[in-house]
């Protein structure tokens, strides 16, 4: 027989899940303040909020998922929807996302369309089926795109990429801010012959980080040092680029690069040329792309999108939108640049 105070009685206090009133009285708030706090609702104070979901682990309280359902309307899921099959920017977008959605407690489904509207479609009508309070759309381009439905059931926000009607919430990334900021830099470091070098001229993003940084040169009383070089988003092409650069025998003391798989490229071609980085070409890329920048030599200087930052606002205003008050219209929002050695000051 166990003594007592020991085994039985322990275990009856385990299976018997802690309530809602439990948590409140532990965190010293009403059971409506500790509702709120783990549902993600109401406006709280941040330490309430944290007092609330630290006595909810304490006591391992579970929230009835069901019973949330019937009685406020809702599943607690969110769907999103992506054409970026390798991750690239999606899976920062999710964490982000998720970051902002777990203080609810809100479940997301994600699902991968591979750049093909019949499966965007049967996702759209599954996630619709399973009833989410809903949808993110997201993909690889910024570039806009058509709505992925008309009058949905669930509200819609799309991240990273923007939908064509105004009256959509889109989140986006503000690549003409992050041009600047790169070209901003390479004056501050000393530079005065900038080269630019980027991807397609049909593509959405190389155009307009191309347009902002001939901008920020002009604004600077400055012109290129060379008519821009539209190319490919890779390595090999920056390899290229470099040799027409080096061909043409254009003064160029610095290159902002269209994306981090470019400015590697290119950084790799110069120094097998004798031309040192950052002593004789300092590199900005765009981007912040670990794989590339930490891998580069010198390590890259690149801006970074906030592609986590732009995830919580997107789920944020979805959240905000599915209580009934959508924010309309398109959210850009300023990136960072991140220096590194490629435009170190004094390399050597």
């Amino acid at each position: 027989m166990p003594e007592p105070g020991n085994g039985e009685e322990t275990l009856g206090a385990i299976d018997r899940a802690a309530t809602i009133s439990e948590v409140a009285a532990l965190a010293g708030v009403s059971p409506g303040t500790a509702s709120k706090a783990l549902n993600g609702r109401g406006a709280l104070r941040p330490e309430t909020r944290r007092r609330v979901q630290e006595a909810a682990e304490q006591l391992g309280f579970v929230a009835n998922a069901a019973a949330r359902s019937l009685q406020a309307g809702r599943t607690y899921t969110v769907g999103m929807i992506t054409t970026d099959s390798i991750g690239r920017f999606s899976i920062p977008l999710l964490i982000g996302a998720e970051d902002a959605l777990g203080a609810g407690q809100v479940s997301v489904f994600l699902c991968d369309a591979r750049d093909d509207p019949i499966r965007e479609q049967y996702y759209l009508r599954t996630l619709l089926g399973r009833q989410v309070d809903g949808i993110i759309v997201t993909g690889r381009r910024t570039q806009a795109r058509p709505p992925i439905g008309v009058g949905l059931p669930v509200p819609v926000v799309y991240a990273f990429i923007s939908s064509t009607d105004p009256a959509d919430c889109s989140v986006v990334p503000d690549e003409a801010d992050g041009a600047r900021r790169a070209i901003e830099h390479l004056l501050a470091v000393g530079r005065r012959r900038i080269a630019h070098v980027t991807g397609p001229e049909h593509h959405h993003s190389a155009t307009v980080r191309a347009a902002a940084a001939l901008r920020t040169l002009a604004a600077a009383g400055l012109e290129p040092a060379a008519n821009v070089l539209f190319g490919e988003w890779s390595e090999a092409w920056g390899r290229q680029a470099a040799g027409i650069l080096l061909s043409t025998g254009a003064e160029v003391d610095a290159v902002f690069c269209g994306s981090d798989q470019i400015a590697r490229g290119l950084a790799e071609a110069l120094q097998e040329a004798g031309r040192a980085v950052p002593r004789d070409v300092a590199l900005v890329g765009f981007d912040n792309w670990d794989v590339m920048v930490d891998g580069s030599r010198p390590a890259l200087t690149s801006i970074d999108m906030d592609l986590e930052g732009i995830g919580r606002t997107a789920a944020e205003l979805l959240l905000t939108a599915i209580n009934g008050e959508p924010a309309h219209g398109r959210h850009a929002l300023p990136g960072r640049l991140i220096p590194r050695a490629s435009t170190a000051v004094n390399p050597f």
